[in-house]
């Protein structure tokens, strides 16, 4: 991840099927991994097990982290089939609308409140139907929530085990279109 800060290179493998989720950061000098396998969870900090509490606190290292990271990775990663996953409700109404001076066909997804509370919208080119943009809000848009939550830019596409995924992710605040940082997927 590229940020206005310190980027951030991550490893990262999903195995569905034997409930396996592994994830190494590096950021700077520091080095956080990750391990649920079949529910057993392990982290690692530059190389060390065995971390005293005051580490993890410090460094906000837990396994309620590690499951929100394989969350947040296999739903991104699972786009756009994860909105088949129980607990999601879509739109039956698909809207027209233009963003960043493009049309697009959107989407509006809402969770069972066990899923998430968020509200998503997804963006899909007309003519090719790709996902090229997604955007959540912590409430609907047009109350109180319309100035929470972030915007997702995808561009460019990278071939991993015959699956064609976004390269690029590019994530910004809605509040002032304020830029966060940029995923760069490679192989």
């Amino acid at each position: 991840m590229e940020t206005s800060s310190s980027n951030r290179d991550s490893e990262i493998h999903i195995n569905l099927p034997e409930e396996y989720f592994y994830m190494k950061a590096i950021r700077e000098t520091t080095t956080t991994e990750y391990t649920l396998n079949k529910g057993q969870c392990n982290i690692a900090f530059n190389g060390m097990t065995n971390l005293s509490e005051a580490i993890k606190k410090e460094h906000n290292l837990s396994c309620e982290r590690a499951n929100l990271y394989k969350n947040y990775y296999t739903y991104l990663y699972g786009l756009p089939m994860k909105l088949k996953d129980s607990g999601t409700t879509i739109s039956k109404e698909v809207v027209k609308k233009k963003f960043k001076g493009k049309d697009y066909l959107v989407l509006k997804a809402t969770y069972d409140e066990a899923v998430g509370t968020d509200v998503w919208f997804f963006y899909f080119d007309p003519q090719t139907y790709a996902m090229e943009v997604y955007q959540f809000f912590k409430e609907e848009p047009w109350g109180k929530g319309k100035d929470t939550g972030e915007y997702i830019l995808l561009t460019e596409e990278v071939l991993i085990n015959k699956i064609k995924l976004p390269k690029n992710r590019a994530w910004y605040f809605n509040k002032g279109d304020k830029y966060l940082g940029t995923d760069i997927l490679k192989s």
